[in-house]
């Protein structure tokens, strides 16, 4: 267990189960599914937040009813892999809404990056404005998505 790590107990599991299921409903209703008085789970949330345990919730948009068909998850390789120019490089990635997730990783390339765009066009389009402007760009291996079999944001607690 890391230094980060915050203890929780059952009531906290159950809390945090029932809200990465459904984040929108009522503390009422939220006390009612975990077996415990609204206040005392008002009190419980507030502490993960708080906390960092639960850091933001959020609404799932479905990528194809809003026209971002495209998945791509794209590998990049930097020439010069000093820790100010990885850094350098996730400031660049972050400010591109395009990019759903960017991780470090190792072995391999430097970073994995989840990328939502509309279309081949749309990729083509970010890949000439963040990656083939960028001179610390060694090289980027994309992978298309044709099928998404499973796509989950629960983490089990």
């Amino acid at each position: 267990m890391s230094d980060d790590t915050i203890l929780l107990d059952e009531l906290d599991r159950r809390i945090l189960n029932a809200l990465q299921a459904d984040s929108s409903q009522t503390n009422n209703d939220l006390a009612l599914a975990v077996h415990a008085s609204p206040p005392t789970c008002l009190r419980r949330v507030k502490r993960m937040v708080d906390a960092g345990v639960i850091e933001r919730q959020v609404a799932i948009v479905s990528p194809q009813k809003i026209g971002a068909g495209l998945t791509a998850i794209v590998e990049i390789t930097l020439d010069n892999q000093a820790a100010e120019r990885q850094v350098e490089f996730e400031v660049l990635v972050a400010a591109e809404s395009a990019v759903l997730q960017c991780y470090r990783v190792s072995p391999g390339p430097d970073f994995v990056l989840v990328i939502q765009v509309a279309d081949m066009p749309a990729y083509n389009a970010l890949v000439h404005r963040l990656f083939a402007s960028h001179a610390n760009v060694r090289n980027v291996k994309s992978f298309f998505s044709i099928h998404r079999s499973k796509f989950e944001t629960r983490i089990a607690v």
